[in-house]
Order: C-alpha cells, then structure tokens, then sequence
C-alpha cells in the first residue's frame, strides 16, 4: 500500500481548500504580535504585547470569527496576501511552503499535535503580555529579539 502524499507537499497554497489552508497555521502566535515599523527603513520590529483577543495559553484568538470587525487591521493570510506581509517568522509555515522549504517537525500537520509547537518553544505562549496592560507610547520598551 503507498501512503498518500500530504497536501502540503502535492498541492500550490493556491490550490488548498479554505480547510486546508486553515490546517496550515501552527498556533505559534506569532503573528499576533504587535509589531513596529521604522518609518524611515521599513523594518519591524516584533514586541512581547499580544492583541487583547489572544488566549496567550493556547496562542488561539478569542474571537476568530469576529476579529476583523474588532481588529480591523488583523492579519488575514491568503495566498494571494502572503506577499504583503513580508515580516512573517521564518518558522511560519504559510512562509515556509511558499519558500518551497518542509513542514518543521514539529507542526500539528506533521507531529500530529497541536502542542508540539508549544514544547519546541516556537510559540509565544508564557512569552508576552496583552497589548491592553500597556500604553501604546510605551511599545518601544517591549520589542524583543527571539523571533525567527
């Protein structure tokens, strides 16, 4: 019997179901970070300060369905978006396939867990505070330097 090839590995992101296109996402958080833009590089800046919505145990946004109402500047990757955020971590796995490298080991679609990507330490989780606890003048005080 020959084992199906995922869809990951046989399909362009173009070509995934909207379910599939979901699966992608790791629950690392990462992209729910608040980031800071020099105005004159263009380079982000990642923070420790999570979006208010962000259960920060299991990296899940509290209001999925809702966020673009409440966070109209929220992230929504498609594939015809991803190009516009070029600040997604290397360990994304939406960056990851476009760049044409493997699914990381510990991805849920790989380890089959959701919670490999929090005991290989590549999630926020434990790692940041909601944005609400601090004034936004104050964000440059919590950029931080372990993103990859």
């Amino acid at each position: 019997m020959i084992a199906e090839i995922p869809f990951w590995q046989r399909k362009r992101l173009d070509e995934m179901t909207p379910a599939e296109w979901e699966s992608l996402c790791d629950g690392c958080g990462k992209c729910c970070l608040a980031k800071l833009e020099d105005e004159d590089t263009g380079e982000v800046y990642y923070t420790d300060l999570v979006c208010r919505y962000m259960d920060q145990n299991s990296c899940q946004c509290t209001v999925y369905s809702e966020r673009l109402q409440k966070v109209p500047a929220c992230t929504v990757l498609t594939p015809e978006t991803l190009g516009d955020y070029h600040w997604l971590p290397f360990t994304c796995a939406y960056r990851t396939l476009a760049e044409r490298r493997p699914l990381a080991d510990w991805h849920p679609l790989r380890s089959g867990d959701p919670q490999t990507v929090h005991e290989a330490g590549v999630s926020v989780r434990h790692r940041v505070m909601s944005e609400a606890d601090v004034a936004e003048q104050d964000w440059e005080e919590h950029i931080i330097h372990w993103i990859i």
